[in-house]
């Protein structure tokens, strides 16, 4: 469960280490955002020599949290860190390499790029 004010780990390489969540997307009020859900957020940590740069609102799709995930199976999917992929505005990922294991949930929202960069889809 990740809302505003929640610090996520980048699993990119699009030059952000660290990104705070400002914005929860959908409708207006809702609190929280789980795997899949696109969020707003700012750039607190940066790679130097990168195209991001600290203090940049960019949009972000979360591709893991600490939260549990459950599936129509029974089967609960938990990771070790709550990270996100930052994306444009076409929802395709500004980086160019995924790091780390995602969800299998993206392929059903249409974020197939991320999950063709992921080295690992659980």
């Amino acid at each position: 469960m990740i809302q505003p004010q929640s610090y996520l780990n980048v699993a990119d390489n699009s030059g952000a280490r660290k990104l705070m969540c400002i914005r929860v997307l959908g409708s207006s009020n809702r609190k929280y955002a789980h795997i899949g859900d696109m969020v707003i957020a700012v750039v607190k940590e940066t790679v130097p020599n990168m195209p991001l740069k600290k203090s940049e609102i960019v949009r972000a799709v979360i591709v893991r949290t600490r939260k549990g995930l459950k599936r129509d199976n029974g089967m609960v999917l938990r990771f070790d860190d709550n990270a996100a992929v930052v994306i444009n505005q076409e929802g395709n990922p500004r980086g160019t390499r995924v790091f780390g294991p995602v969800a299998r949930e993206l392929r059903d929202l249409n974020f197939t790029k991320i999950v063709s960069l992921a080295p690992e889809v659980l």
